[in-house]
């Protein structure tokens, strides 16, 4: 078998550890939406195996689940057209995570840069599970054979990571079980940052809640936030050259691009010459009619627990008669035993 014989599939996800934000929406969900048109079947997943990593409350994680389902539905996200569903309702996921940890070489783990910077200088502290993680990501996106896997920039080290893993599982074994799949990133705002400092990222931990813009806030907050958002006193330039060493007002000129889908240069066509108290009011306008709906069909569907809970298991079954069949073929490669 070549690789150009496997079926074109995406497969995302995003853990459920609450406060979904802009950077979220716009880095990947957003993407996820128009991918789900674009003829190649699309499975989104609420990775909540990746997020008990750390502690979670039980019941949160149960409500952070639904949440993250109501966004990627309120989104655009349509059950009938792509597979929803939570990781740990599929088995699979688990059990190659598992295989492939056994494939997963030492060395490449401590090259990976996520676990560093969320341990810090606690790492003896943190759980086995962060550390390994990345395998458990690459059996997320292998056990469908995806081909595809849309990430913001941050992550694209996890996809490459995961091509090595599948090269490898695929020589050890002299198979053609998985593809080498191709991470996607594009967009005027694959990566926004902070309202507050434009050198970060925005994050959904940060102490701050002026920082990010929350896909659960309601108009008036998303207005107040974009307002009191973090500029310089300079006026906007007409050429993206000017836009250097200004972090915070490309992130808010990156941020109008992404939302009125238009590209940088026009926005600075548009905008080039005017001052912050022009353009802000513009893009909290801009920001209040494309988010504010979100919010409100969120909180419609999250009234609504056993309806999720009902959509979440139907993708269940769907992602478990895609993955099943290849987990088999794994199993059978490397000499175990399974009834007919």
């Amino acid at each position: 078998m070549s690789e150009t014989t496997f079926k074109q599939r995406v497969f995302s996800g995003i853990q459920p550890s609450g406060n979904l934000t802009l950077g979220n929406y716009l880095g990947a969900v957003k993407r996820f939406v128009k991918m789900q048109d674009s003829g190649i079947e699309t499975i989104y997943c609420m990775v909540d195996m990746h997020a008990i990593t750390v502690w979670q409350n039980p019941e949160a994680l149960r409500k952070q689940t639904r949440e993250l389902a109501a966004a990627y539905i309120a989104c655009g996200l349509d059950p009938q057209k792509s597979i929803l569903f939570n990781q740990s309702q599929v088995s699979a996921h688990a059990e190659l995570g598992w295989i492939l940890s056994c494939v997963t070489r030492l060395g490449w783990m401590n090259r990976m840069t996520q676990f560093k910077d969320k341990a810090g200088k606690n790492a003896e502290k943190m759980s086995l599970g962060l550390y390994a993680y990345p395998a458990l990501m690459a059996a997320d996106i292998l056990a469908y054979q995806a081909t595809h896997v849309p990430v913001g920039e941050d992550q694209k080290q996890h996809v490459e990571l995961t091509r090595d893993i599948a090269a490898k599982f695929n020589y050890d074994y002299g198979v053609e079980i998985f593809p080498a799949p191709e991470p996607i990133i594009e967009g005027t705002a694959t990566r926004v940052m902070s309202l507050r400092d434009g050198s970060k990222k925005m994050s959904k931990s940060d102490p701050s809640d002026k920082s990010r813009i929350n896909m659960t806030d309601n108009a008036d907050t998303i207005a107040s936030k974009i307002r009191k958002a973090k500029t310089d006193p300079d006026a906007l330039p007409s050429e993206i050259g000017g836009l250097k060493d200004r972090p915070e007002a490309r992130n808010l000129v990156n941020i109008y691009a992404a939302l009125s889908e238009t590209s940088v240069e026009d926005v600075l066509s548009e905008f080039g010459g005017q001052q912050f108290g022009v353009f802000k009011p513009a893009l909290a306008d801009l920001a209040v009619n494309h988010l504010a709906p979100i919010s409100t069909e969120m909180a419609r569907l999250t009234a609504e627990p056993d309806e999720i809970d009902r959509i979440l298991g139907i993708g269940a079954d769907r992602a478990n008669a895609i993955a099943t069949p290849i987990l088999k073929q794994v199993k059978s490669a490397i000499g175990m035993i399974a009834r007919d």
